[in-house]
């Protein structure tokens, strides 16, 4: 049986901080490149970090039925995991590792319930929340009050996930994580 690894959380709850230490650690694990129709940011590369596409060719995969998943995540910014890349890290032998929103993660879940770890990373507060993201210097504040209205939303879904992790302390929430993951790893 396949088995996939779902990383999810409220924007800068540590997801992708977590799910890099846990990919450092179970070499099994591969990290499930999304697609995305936003602009890479920085040293991002294409087929890295995210296959960077038009709206139009997203347009046309979702009519051909080519995701597991995807979102309009913000006005116009779709994001969505290609059923040809999970495909391409179980060939590998490998357990993709999605690292997604919160919707995202739930229609992946519903569809590959049996083998499937959904973990929920969750920041200690709201206003904890607020802090880190202030802290990136990246958001505006517009989209600082987007963020967190949407966080304050997705919270609302943790239970619908097979694990959650607190994340007040990034070393714990990793060890804590990293134990999780051994168990599912190991079943």
């Amino acid at each position: 049986m396949n088995k996939i690894l779902i990383i999810t959380a409220p924007s800068g709850a540590g997801k992708t901080s977590i799910t890099k230490y846990l990919m450092e650690k179970f070499p099994v694990l591969t990290f499930s490149v999304s697609a995305a129709t936003r602009q890479a940011r920085g040293t991002e590369k294409n087929a890295v970090d995210y296959y960077f596409i038009s709206g139009e060719e997203f347009k046309q995969k979702i009519q051909n039925n080519e995701f597991v998943e995807w979102e309009m995540v913000y006005e116009g910014k779709y994001y969505g995991t290609l059923k040809a890349e999970l495909r391409r890290i179980w060939e590998q032998g490998k357990i993709p590792v999605l690292d997604i929103d919160v919707k995202g993660a739930i229609h992946v879940k519903q569809q590959f319930n049996e083998g499937t770890l959904s973990i929920f990373i969750e920041p200690p507060s709201v206003n904890d929340l607020k802090t880190r993201l202030e802290s990136r210097g990246t958001e505006s504040k517009d989209s600082l009050a987007a963020r967190l209205n949407k966080a304050s939303y997705e919270l609302s879904f943790k239970e619908q996930f097979d694990k959650t992790v607190v994340n007040a302390d990034l070393q714990t929430a990793c060890s804590d994580a990293e134990k999780i993951v051994f168990e599912f790893l190991n079943r």
